[in-house]
């Protein structure tokens, strides 16, 4: 068993390097520099092509949720064309400062295009707008306004009431006309919806040649790393603006590397949690609950956190766009089940003495934030911008103390680890994040919520609770404590919160 652990540590420890390694060799010239335009000051990565004066530019938009670094592959791409590559945090996203709203992201990249081509930076007859998802929305509107060579909207966001799409799910309406050559990128695994709403956009068109593409086997993220996608893209972009030869496609090494490291991370951090935490002697009673109830309850309860809302989202003050909802929702669905289980939270907490428990909570308080800051500066590095700014920490205690009380009645409720097993408690405590995540979205369908990101992010914070919640089994086993589990998970709830929500 000792050798085992050691062996995974060591693997753990071995992909951590190769990541590293993988996905900070790369030849790109890279400067970062800060925009001002129109008192927008927004921090925009500028890549350089690898030799020669610039053959043209484009200026690469990321999507809602997003941030420049997610748009690296891309620009790397437009590099290989001998392209001088423009790519901004948009307001409330990345190291950009908020707030954010979608119409105070387009002003600020048309007051930046307009800067740019003031000060030469910008021919726009040899430039091209590009961007993803909310961001090929807004090179579409930007492009209408300020004539440039041609537009890239990759999967762009609708901006129609149409295929399902209902007026409050849209960050833009009034839809401006394509205006000179387009092309319009769409996945295809992604909902069709969104690849009918892609193509109405693309038949839309007017002067110029405008060309809707579907990519097989892509989703709506996957494009952004998409090989047949970005080729498209260049012999797209080399046709608009005249550029002999063809480029080569960037190296997927460093998401490789991305990938490598986060492996890594995730071997070694049950071993890191074991000896933090280390054995406590504390004693957990037996509640015997049904699980028919429980889930009724939670139906109930999260239904009635929607109905609240739908009055009144008294967390809007925090704002963060959207995050400030979820916070609320997830704050009045676990007071109404802390008072539901008022009783057996009672016996769990009176089985020991507060000073007894104060430890191991103190354990996994700085357990979480050390996986906190691991992941997330992972993440900053290699893959998407996730390491927290002043703006998103000050926000942090108001989001920790609104998670808490759903992941204190989590944990009492599903019981301790000897009780059900393992797996089956896996199993129950998933099964009830679906179920009021499902009662969430029902909201957005039926009650007109508008609050659209959370159904766009519902896979990722899926997988975030898949890892969490085994974590926190593993703070809960260790630490024979419900609170510490519980203060470890809104920590780590949190953060990650803080780190794909924007700053509104």
């Amino acid at each position: 068993m000792k050798s085992r652990k050691m062996l995974r540590a060591l693997v753990g420890v071995m992909l951590c390097a190769l990541g590293f390694w993988l996905a900070l060799a790369t030849p790109y010239r890279h400067q970062t520099v800060v925009t001002d335009a129109a008192s927008c000051r927004m921090r925009v990565d500028i890549i350089e092509p690898l030799s020669g004066t610039p053959r043209g530019s484009v200026l690469l938009l990321h999507g809602i949720s997003a941030n420049k670094k997610i748009m690296s592959y891309f620009g790397q791409g437009f590099s290989e064309q001998g392209m001088r590559v423009f790519i901004p945090d948009l307001p409330g996203h990345g190291r950009t400062a908020g707030p954010f709203s979608p119409a105070r992201a387009e002003a600020c990249t048309e007051s930046f295009v307009r800067e740019l081509i003031a000060v030469h930076l910008l021919t726009p007859d040899r430039t091209v707008l590009a961007g993803h998802s909310m961001g090929g929305a807004i090179a579409i509107r930007v492009a209408s306004r300020v004539p440039v060579a041609g537009v890239l909207a990759i999967s762009p966001a609708p901006m129609r009431p149409a295929h399902g799409t209902s007026p409050e799910m849209l960050l833009f309406d009034n839809p401006p006309e394509l205006k000179g050559n387009a092309l319009v990128i769409s996945g295809g695994w992604e909902p069709k919806s969104m690849r009918d709403a892609a193509q109405d956009l693309a038949a839309s068109g007017g002067e110029g040649a405008t060309k809707h593409v579907i990519v097989s086997r892509a989703t709506h993220v996957s494009l952004l790393f998409d090989r047949e996608a970005l080729r498209a893209s260049q012999d797209w972009a080399a046709q608009v603006l005249h550029l002999e030869g063809s480029a080569r496609l960037p190296s997927r090494w460093p998401l490789l590397g991305f990938f490598a490291g986060f492996s890594g991370l995730l071997l070694l951090t049950a071993p890191f949690l074991r000896e933090l935490l280390g054995k406590s002697a504390l004693t957990e009673p037996t509640l015997h609950g049904k699980s028919a109830r429980l889930f009724l309850e939670l139906i109930a309860s999260s239904a009635a956190a929607v109905l609240l809302l739908r009055w009144n989202n008294f967390l809007r003050v925090l704002h963060v766009f959207e995050g400030d909802y979820l916070a609320g929702f997830l704050l009045l669905l676990g007071l109404l089940l802390v008072l539901l289980h008022h009783k057996d939270i009672h016996a769990v907490f009176r089985a020991n003495p507060a000073p007894a428990q104060l430890r191991p909570i103190l354990k996994a308080a700085v357990s979480a934030f050390v996986i906190l800051f691991l992941f997330s500066g992972w993440f900053d590095l290699t893959f998407s911008a996730a390491w927290l700014d002043a703006a998103r920490w000050l926000r942090f205690p108001a989001f920790f103390l609104a998670f808490l009380p759903y992941h204190i009645a989590e944990e009492i409720v599903a019981g301790p680890l000897t009780s059900r097993g393992p797996m089956k408690r896996l199993a129950l405590t998933l099964s009830m994040r679906l179920m009021a995540w499902g009662v969430l979205l029902a909201g957005i369908f039926f009650l007109h919520s508008g609050q659209i990101l959370l159904l766009l992010l519902a896979p990722y914070f899926g997988f975030f609770c898949l890892l969490q919640r085994t974590s926190m089994d593993v703070v809960r086993r260790e630490t024979g404590s419900a609170a510490a589990a519980a203060v470890f998970g809104a920590i780590l709830m949190a953060g990650f919160s803080l780190a794909i929500f924007p700053v509104a």
